[in-house]
């Protein structure tokens, strides 16, 4: 055994790597223990010579590498990897208690054969607490799997009667032969006891014991009955390690990034045992590459709710400002399409790399961004007016025209996605112009809504002069060409005269040019306009890392589609990925949510299309619970006795829970009869200015529940007429290409709000159910009246899952 770690010779700065698995154990153990291991890896880093740290070896594993069991408070024992002589420890798993020593020694180290990765797994303790489970399920056939609902048998029930042994029930994996399930990266060490486990129940507990991810992953997805092939290509390729594994070669495995994270980061030391997201250390392999990754231009990811690709774009900005020259310029933007998630992307990033990487980075939304090019450039095109005004000025054109067949939200959409995105200077041009993603027109009324533009136009320039949003971002665009073009000219310039006579030609700009920034990263890239995505084409020079983006068009509630192609970002081959692993929200809510758009087309962001293939949790949970009102009143004040139950006799607290709405009136009235009496329930009403972090209830419509997620959401109003809104049934006949895409539209906007739920889910409505929810749902749904009802129905019970 290498003892390298406890010899002496003065203070030896040590290395210091956090393993997954052992983050779960300092998060399962509450802060003091968290408060211990960081203390420790403090003094660990600084001099592993100290004899303080009580470093006591335990083992040899493999060629390189050595085992230590190591006290790092009163109660916290902590097992370490030590390679490279010691000059690279890593933490694998912390007990607490008189019994620590013990279940440390007994865990099995290994390195998993397809990823590469360092794993633990405790067999004995899987052997007597999941294994050892009784059956408790009704008689099942030898030959099949019971079902997961089976009545629990009655106490007493005789041996061979209405009760059967476990032996008679196959193996819940029993089709998979072992060279299945190692080539799809179980850990070996868990196979003797895999082969035993035959009922859910005791599937779930095996869950419960800290599995390494992959091992997890791939479990329940075998479970679901994911054909090996399916589970091969999404999860087992995406861990699959980019050099040979040697599964005695520990050193080699110690420097793989797979799931781990160094305590050199100041935020890694500062999460120990601390209430901390796991997307602040770990990022899964997959996201690994990405944020890491070199490209030869622009490079796209896509992926459900909860894929983590907010995750990735924050590594992303790290490591692009980790690889920059000393300095106190921004060369990186990070940017999305409005202000409430700029703020929250400008927290997660303080917290991710604090003030030193905030103050490389300019974090704004693209309508920021436009303004500030606009007033640089002092332009004036008078104040822009928000979306409730637009509609009031659509209405009066429409009334001074006489009526048109074309209603406010229509004609706005097409002057933002249309006119401005194509930039329609004329009507030869628009008449000509694409509409990829709107609905087909004839000339004729292309032409009516020409004039009716025109008019709008009108309004707008007639004093007091007002603007648009989509105008700023279509004139900033224009001023950003127009620098860039002088940028490689003078570029151009100088290749040609080799250097020569450039002070005076840059003086003569009355600037030294530069493109704006190096790189640019975008949040939430499915809901930009083509205005917003040539102005950002435009900050920065193609090459390599350029742009970075991340989206969903499943998630698209803004705008229309953009092919990012035909804006000048260029994105080939491995350069765009997809990420299909939700983090956030469990399998049972997870599932209804899909139900909600399964059968429809979305894009990928580009010239492609796109699917939730192979998207999947690893959480499990509560299925999502519905409840059926007979008008409004009674359905707010049952989402009002829902919320109070779930704070007083759950204890969550008010903050993490949410209520949504279609809209903002509808919003409104939830809020104040929470708010009112009985209940007298602290809200906030979500609106664009940041919300304050205090335990309210946060209320707001579909809309602003974007980028947001909580404990439990309550979806309500999602009966038929409300979602989706009944207007939209004026165009089934007269306009179905409008109708189809109002519709798909809301059903992006119920799966964004379904998605927002992390443990819990709750579906009210009142008179008959939306469309959007099973055809059953009206049947089996909870009566709200019986909320109301002293004797009614415990809230907690099991729903209905949609789907």
């Amino acid at each position: 055994m290498n003892h390298g770690a406890g010899r002496g010779g003065g203070r030896r700065r040590t290395r210091v790597q956090v393993g997954q698995q052992a983050h779960e154990d300092i998060r399962r153990r509450g802060g003091a223990v968290g408060d211990e291991v960081a203390a420790f890896v403090h003094r660990l880093r600084a001099d592993r010579t100290n004899r303080a740290l009580r470093l006591s070896p335990l083992r040899a594993a493999g060629d390189n590498g050595d085992l230590y069991l190591a006290h790092a408070g009163t109660r916290c024992t902590i097992l370490l990897l030590s390679t490279d002589g010691g000059d690279e420890m890593r933490v694998l798993a912390v007990r607490e208690g008189d019994r620590a020593r013990e279940e440390l020694t007994r865990l099995t180290v290994e390195i998993n054969p397809v990823s590469g990765a360092i794993e633990v797994v405790d067999q004995s303790e899987v052997s007597a607490n999941v294994v050892a489970l009784p059956d408790r399920t009704g008689t099942a056939a030898p030959d099949r799997e019971a079902p997961r609902d089976a009545p629990t048998a009655p106490p007493g029930a005789p041996d061979g009667g209405t009760t059967a042994t476990s032996s008679l029930r196959p193996a819940l994996f029993a089709r998979h032969t072992d060279g299945v399930l190692l080539g799809l990266g179980i850990i070996p060490s868990l196979l003797p006891a895999l082969r035993k486990v035959r009922t859910e129940e005791q599937f779930d507990a095996l869950l419960t014991h800290n599995l390494p991810e992959l091992t997890r992953d791939v479990l329940l997805a075998l479970r679901d009955h994911v054909e090996p092939d399916d589970v091969r290509r999404h999860i087992t390729d995406q861990w699959r390690s980019e050099d040979d594994v040697n599964p005695r070669d520990w050193a080699q495995a110690a420097r793989r990034a797979v799931s781990q994270a160094e305590t050199d980061d100041s935020a890694v030391l500062g999460a120990l045992g601390k209430s901390f997201d796991a997307w602040r250390l770990f990022l899964h392999p997959e996201q690994k590459r990405l944020a890491v990754g070199d490209f030869k231009g622009s490079a796209k990811v896509t992926g459900g709710p909860g894929t983590g690709k907010t995750v990735v774009a924050l590594h992303r900005v790290r490591h692009l400002v980790d690889r920059l020259p000393p300095g106190y310029s921004r060369p990186v933007l990070l940017t999305t399409y409005n202000t409430n998630l700029a703020l929250e992307l400008e927290e997660r990033l303080r917290q991710l790399g604090g003030e030193d990487l905030l103050r490389r980075v300019d974090v704004k939304s693209v309508d920021h961004i436009a303004r500030d090019i606009v007033e640089e450039a002092r332009v004036a095109m008078g104040r822009p007016i928000e979306d409730q005004t637009a509609m009031e000025l659509w209405h009066r054109v429409i009334g001074e025209a006489g009526g048109a067949a074309f209603d406010a939200d229509f004609l706005d959409d097409e002057f933002k996605h249309v006119i401005v995105a194509g930039r329609c200077g004329s009507w030869d041009v628009y008449r000509r112009v694409g509409r990829a993603g709107r609905p087909r027109i004839s000339t004729a009324q292309r032409h009516q809504v020409w004039q009716l533009v025109l008019a709008y136009r009108a309004l707008l320039d007639a004093p007091p002069r007002r603007t648009t949003y989509a105008l700023i971002a279509d004139q900033a665009a224009v001023i950003e060409r127009s620098r860039m073009d002088r940028i490689e000219e003078l570029a151009r310039y100088k290749e040609e005269q080799q250097g020569r006579d450039l002070i005076h030609r840059e003086a003569g700009s009355g600037m030294w040019l530069k493109p704006r920034y190096q790189h640019v990263v975008v949040d939430e890239a499915q809901d930009l306009s083509a205005s917003h995505w040539r102005m950002l084409r435009a900050m920065v020079r193609k090459g390599p890392n350029d742009i970075f983006l991340v989206g969903d068009a499943h998630q698209r509630i803004y705008g229309h589609r953009v092919v990012l192609g035909h804006q000048g970002i260029t994105i080939r081959g491995r350069a765009s990925r997809r990420l299909t692993l939700n983090y956030r929200t469990t399998r049972q809510i997870l599932g209804s949510a899909n139900a909600l758009i399964t059968g429809t087309a979305f894009d990928d962001l580009d010239a492609g299309t796109d699917s939730l293939d192979g998207y999947r949790s690893v959480l499990t949970g509560l299925a999502p619970q519905l409840w059926r009102a007979p008008d409004r009143t009674t359905e707010m004040r049952a989402v009002a006795a829902l919320v109070k139950e779930r704070h007083d006799t759950h204890g969550t607290p008010y903050s993490a829970m949410a209520v949504s709405a279609p809209d903002g009136a509808t919003a409104h009235e939830f809020a104040a009869v929470m708010a009112g009496a009985p209940y007298g329930i602290p809200v906030v009403e979500l609106g664009k200015g940041r919300v304050r972090d205090h335990d309210a209830v946060r209320v707001g419509t579909m809309h602003r529940f974007k980028g947001l997620e909580f404990q439990r959401v309550f979806l309500t109003s999602v009966g038929e007429g409300q979602v989706p809104h009944q207007r939209i049934e004026q165009y089934r006949i007269s306009y179905p290409d409008r109708y189809r895409q109002e519709e798909q539209r809301a059903r992006s906007l119920v799966f964004v709000a379904a998605t927002r739920a992390r443990d819990e889910l709750v579906i009210t409505w009142s008179g008959r159910a939306s469309r959007f929810l099973p055809e059953d749902a009206d049947a089996t749904a909870h009566r709200a009246v019986d909320l109301l009802r002293s004797d009614g129905p415990p809230s907690g019970s099991s729903g209905s899952a949609v789907a």
